[in-house]
């Protein structure tokens, strides 16, 4: 054999022992908690082996031990495992392994872990088997579909609704009586009453009446008969040239052309009040009564607006505190009735209809990931 030729042989065989010398990954010591797992990353060469050896310090089983090549491809498994010696696992490509420990008891565990590598050749005899940590941006996409609004649909469709067209007002003179009122000596009593009835408010489909306001006038004698004739020339005056519809004072006072009418300050006078039939009868036994409105003097006045007596039939009470003289009392009572006309108006009502149609869309959904990566 020449000496070139053992030289070579000799390299060669340094070079197969040199590749098959264990090369040290890690050793160390693990805690593994109660209900807990621990992994460890570690990269190797293509070509590599893998010697694994395990052992629990107290001789507890460690519910399972896996070795997988990243991400999920398991190459070794062992449950209730104490300790593992020598096991080797060969490496076909250059990736990260992974080494999980998993302990599904209360108690924790500790265990005494070495990993090693035999290099296949002298190339990867440096080889980094350090990991570190990288991260990615994975894009995915929700599709969903929903109801889109994309017209509208218009319908015309002819209806009719009430209109009104107009509107009265007119003066009704409801009562205008002189009664007489006894003196107290009088065997025929100093009381007595006139009743009024209201018009009654209708409601037909084209036509409706109310009566809004109404008001009353009492005065005693021929004083107060030329105090309504002074009244009723102011309102003339008030009137001249100015379209209204009332003719009387209590009409002006009732609609609200005026606020105040004249009344005389010398005369007879007489206790006048406004009631009900309950309460005009109490008045006449002399019981305890009540009422909408009182006064005394030799005329007075009082319109009504609220609807809640605009509406039935009424009672002017009169009393005389004269002793031995009788007076004559003049009761004039007008209502103002409004009268509302109707008539039916044809019109077109335009309705929209939304009209949508189903799409579908799909919406980016971003995940940032951590992946292990073999430090250069």
């Amino acid at each position: 054999m020449s000496t070139k030729s053992l030289i070579i042989i000799l390299i060669f065989c340094s070079k197969l022992l040199f590749a098959q010398t264990p090369i040290d990954v890690t050793e160390q010591t693990i805690k593994i908690s109660g209900l807990n797992e621990i992994e460890l990353y570690f990269g190797f060469a293509t070509g590599d082996k893998i010697i694994f050896n395990f052992k629990e310090v107290n001789s507890k089983e460690v519910k399972e031990i896996e070795i997988l090549e990243y991400p999920n491809n398991s190459k070794f498994s062992d449950y209730k495992s104490t300790q593992i010696d020598n096991k080797i696992i060969n490496v076909t490509k250059q990736g990260v392994y992974v080494f999980r420990f998993k302990n599904t008891a209360i108690g924790g565990r500790i265990a005494k872990i070495k990993i090693q590598r035999i290099p296949v050749s002298n190339e990867t005899i440096n080889f980094n088997s350090t990991v570190t940590w990288a991260t990615k941006q994975e894009t995915t996409y929700n599709s969903y579909t929903k109801d889109v609004l994309v017209g509208y649909d218009t319908t015309y469709t002819q209806k009719t609704k009430k209109i009104l067209i107009k509107t009265e007002l007119k003066e009704e003179l409801i009562c205008d009586k002189t009664q007489r009122v006894h003196s107290t000596t009088n065997d025929n009593g100093n009381k007595t009453s006139i009743f009024f009835t209201l018009p009654e408010n209708l409601t037909t489909p084209y036509k409706t009446t109310k009566v809004i306001s109404w008001a009353y006038w009492t005065g005693v004698g021929n004083e107060a008969n030329i105090a309504w004739k002074q009244n009723s020339q102011t309102i003339s005056n008030l009137a001249k040239g100015v379209a209204s519809f009332y003719t009387t004072p209590l009409g002006a006072l009732a609609v609200g052309a005026v606020t105040d009418l004249m009344i005389p300050k010398t005369g007879e006078d007489v206790f006048y009040a406004i009631s009900d039939q309950i309460n005009r009868d109490l008045f006449l036994t002399g019981k305890q009564y009540k009422i909408f409105d009182q006064g005394k003097g030799v005329a007075g006045y009082r319109k009504f607006i609220n609807e809640s007596i605009c509406q039935g039939t009424y009672f002017v009470l009169l009393s005389n505190d004269n002793i031995m003289q009788g007076i004559d009392t003049t009761v004039k009572v007008v209502a103002i009735v409004e009268t509302n006309i109707y008539n039916d108006q044809q019109f077109t009502e335009t309705n929209l209809s939304p009209r949508y149609e189903k799409k579908t869309f799909s919406e980016p959904v971003i995940t940032t990931i951590k992946y292990p990566v073999i430090s250069k």
